[in-house]
């Protein structure tokens, strides 16, 4: 059967239009004359018939079989204006309309964190990503995703896998770079026992890691793994929630302080172990409301060893059971709120009624963020504008940060 692209769907397969309605055909691009065998409402065996001028060589040469990356397929250009489009489509599906800012996007070799899969072979052990819709493990030796720093954990990842794991069962091993090394969440390996404790603090001294964390232990600490923001270094728990990429964690951070701009009391909500509240209190009080309490702590030990920083009031605090209340806002000046896939619905109702001057917010989904932004437009804010950030290159993935501002009319 042969088809003819129409358009890229959310997560980066090709869409046309076949006998029975939409057909997606995972690789193609926009205007490609494709031909394949219909299995469902999916084209598969796909040959490329008339290639798009928009098709590029993959810089990666894994990319045909490894499924990290799903767009190296396409120019820049044309991923950078399909991600952008998908924060329009998002905010139109809400009837909202505001300026979007021209993408953002991290350069190749720039992941600092990533969640690799292991698995033990006759011969050693295999370190890499999925092929794309399988449980197939790839190995990446010359990936243009990862970072150098995390490129360097390789040799050490396979001894680990083959310290602890077997061939009954697949690891994943979830590695951050940080200043004291390379940090290592390890899950679905062997129950551990003296002899695998010892086994894998040593491989931790060979290898150069700072922490390894066997599924919920530390089994081995060399050096703390220390992240930098603002003027704090931050000890995260295991396996904390970090931006992917220091040019994305810099490109949304700079949007939220343009944002807030000159305001001297900010709640920061959803936040984690500091990203935005530590270099916020280099000019303002800061009150940081998170849900895990591992990272409030990691947070509120940072602030109490950073000098020169304004007051940082730490609360641990579960956000969707127990969003902070209308009066729980008073003579606050503005809001950065950065919360999970899921959005705030409630917590964005409540801000609603608090009638805070400026929020910032940021997002790593567009439609629950157009969802949220249209209770705030609803309650007489101006959404003024939304920067789109892309640190997950080559993905389907789009983050983002926006301006809201309570109408003078509204307050």
């Amino acid at each position: 059967m042969k088809l003819t692209v129409e358009r890229l769907g959310h997560l980066g397969d090709g869409v046309a239009l076949g006998p029975d309605g939409p057909v997606f055909i995972a690789g193609a691009l926009p205007g490609e004359e494709v031909e394949g065998t219909l299995l469902g409402g999916t084209l598969v065996d796909t040959r490329i018939v008339t290639p798009s001028a928009e098709r590029v060589k993959p810089p990666c040469p894994h990319a045909r079989s490894c499924g990290g990356c799903l767009m190296q397929h396409a120019r820049d250009d044309m991923v950078a204006a399909w991600k952008t489009g998908i924060v329009q489509g998002a905010l139109a599906g809400q009837g909202l309309l505001a300026p979007v800012r021209p993408i953002m996007t991290s350069p190749p070799q720039s992941r600092r964190r990533a969640t690799l899969a292991g698995r033990r072979t006759k011969g050693g052990s295999l370190i890499g990503f999925h092929a794309r819709g399988s449980d197939v493990v790839i190995p990446v030796p010359n990936c243009r995703l990862l970072s150098p720093e995390l490129m360097a954990c390789l040799p050490g990842l396979e001894a680990v896998v083959r310290i602890g794991g077997s061939r009954s069962q697949e690891l994943a091993l979830t590695v951050t770079a940080s200043r004291g090394g390379a940090d290592l969440v390890v899950q679905g390996g062997k129950p551990l026992d003296a002899a695998l404790r010892l086994d894998l603090a040593r491989a931790v001294e060979a290898h150069g890691f700072a922490r390894l964390t066997w599924e919920d232990e530390v089994v081995a600490l060399r050096a703390n793994p220390v992240q930098r923001m603002g003027r704090a270094t931050v000890v995260p728990p295991p396996g904390a929630f970090l931006q992917a990429t220091e040019h994305g964690e810099a490109s949304l951070l700079a949007a939220v302080e343009e944002a807030l701009g000159p305001q001297k009391k900010v709640v920061d909500l959803f936040a984690g172990c500091g990203t935005f509240a530590l270099p916020l209190a280099q000019r303002a009080e800061v009150h940081a409301v998170e849900g895990d309490a591992a990272m409030t702590a990691a947070l509120d030990h940072a602030a109490r060893h950073t000098p020169d920083l304004h007051r940082i009031r730490v609360e641990a605090r579960d956000l969707f059971r127990r969003p902070l209340e209308a009066d729980e806002f008073k003579s606050v000046t503005g809001v950065v709120i950065d919360p999970p896939r899921a959005g705030a619905e409630a917590q964005c109702a409540r801000l609603a009624k608090a009638r805070v001057p400026v929020i910032a917010m940021v997002s790593c989904n567009p439609v629950t963020f157009a969802r949220d932004a249209k209770t705030l437009v609803q309650a007489g804010y101006r959404l003024e504008w939304v920067q789109p950030v892309d640190q997950f290159r080559w993905s389907a993935h789009v983050e983002l940060a926006a301006r809201f501002a309570l109408d003078h009319m509204s307050r």
